[in-house]
């Protein structure tokens, strides 16, 4: 089986959805049937590292979207052809379709949050979605939300992201990082996301809100705001409006090698939002043995699995998002929630090689016209 995946980023790429796509390549690349794989990024800020065997990864499309274009044009020619199209977000589904009128393949769609839950507001995009062959869903909340409006239910897989229990794990909190943080000795409330004005549905604003009550019975706490983006500057007026800058930390962008002993330093991770498709963050925070309030009205509930391993609450609801505050502060840290390892890497390779087995009999007929059925 070949495989043509277009995407955004994955090698050399920063946050959740690049890592969800190395960990899928990854995987799909150490199945035994799949023969190879061609990735086409738009983008690589870092270094992409070492890649796994089968995949070609062409770095020539980060010179702009027309050399993007081109790279993948010149992918569909390619033969013999590629077996499956799969297409790492909705809005590159134009770009999928017209590779298939190259490259006659099914074409199978990755979908994570919010950017599936609704129309995208182009014609062609939503008309493509109800077209697409298979559906690769991060969450049930996201696949219900496509399916709600994009018209066709089609054959589709479940897939969520994945932790590496063998990297992220408890320990003790990096004593540099906590003096740069000004962090010892308090109670750390992290949340750690992209701070895009686009993106305000993390909960952070009402985490805010909420910050003076907790303060007033815990005098220690600070809130830690990990990431950056165009909202920073907003949060940080509104911060400094709300009195509250000595209570307020804006660590700017984490580099992956902190990001564990950034966990380490909190007491607890909170990111109650409204549109979060599923969250890498809540299972590498919960792997650190912190605690985790996640929100009853997105991806994020499944996530801590519906409460079994986290707290969920209504973001909307400040009464309760104050008591849960509260109740995870005085919960313990460091032990990892029984449960967890059903995240972890080797059952992500298991569902990955599933999803890779039911599109195996998608892609039967391609397979059985040029002989490599098997």
């Amino acid at each position: 089986m070949k495989i043509l995946m277009l995407l955004h980023e994955a090698f050399g790429g920063r946050g959740g959805i690049a890592k969800f796509n190395r960990d899928l390549l990854t995987a799909i690349c150490a199945h035994p049937d799949v023969a190879a794989v061609t990735a086409i990024p738009r983008l690589a800020i870092d270094p992409p590292g070492v890649l796994p065997e089968k995949l070609t990864y062409p770095t020539v499309g980060l010179l702009g979207k027309a050399s993007w274009f081109l790279r993948a044009g010149i992918a569909a020619l390619e033969r013999p052809p590629y077996d499956l199209i799969l297409c790492g977000h909705i809005n590159l589904l134009p770009a999928a379709f017209a590779v298939r009128r190259l490259n006659a393949a099914p074409v199978a769609l990755i979908v994570h949050g919010i950017e599936a839950w609704h129309c995208t507001g182009r014609r062609v995009t939503d008309t493509l979605a109800g077209r697409i062959d298979f559906l690769i869903s991060v969450s049930q909340v996201t696949r219900s939300r496509f399916f709600a409006w994009s018209g066709r239910e089609t054959p589709s897989a479940i897939l969520p992201n994945t932790v590496d229990t063998d990297s992220f794990t408890p320990g003790a909190a990096d004593a540099a990082l906590v003096r740069r943080w000004g962090l010892d000795g308090r109670r750390v409330i992290l949340t750690l996301a992209r701070l895009e004005a686009r993106e305000r549905y993390k909960g952070i604003d009402e985490i805010i809100d909420v910050l003076p009550s907790v303060v007033a019975e815990f005098p220690d706490a600070v809130y830690v705001i990990a990431g950056d983006g165009s909202d920073r500057p907003r949060l940080e007026t509104k911060v400094r409006e709300r009195g509250l800058g000595g209570h307020v930390v804006f660590t700017g962008y984490v580099p992956e090698t902190e990001k564990r002993d950034l966990y380490r330093a909190a007491d607890v991770f909170a990111m109650p939002g409204h549109g979060e498709g599923f969250g890498i963050v809540y299972l590498e925070a919960m792997a650190c043995g912190i605690p985790v309030i996640a929100s009853t009205m997105d991806g994020s509930r499944e996530a801590v699995r519906d409460g079994m391993l986290g707290l969920t609450v209504n973001p909307s609801d400040a009464a309760a998002l104050r008591e849960a505050l509260r109740t995870a502060l005085l919960r313990p840290k460091g032990a990892v929630p029984p449960g967890l390892d059903y995240f972890d890497l080797r059952h992500f390779r298991a569902r990955a090689h599933g999803i890779v087995d039911q599109l195996r009999r998608v892609c039967a007929p391609s397979l059985a016209l040029d002989g490599r059925g098997s």
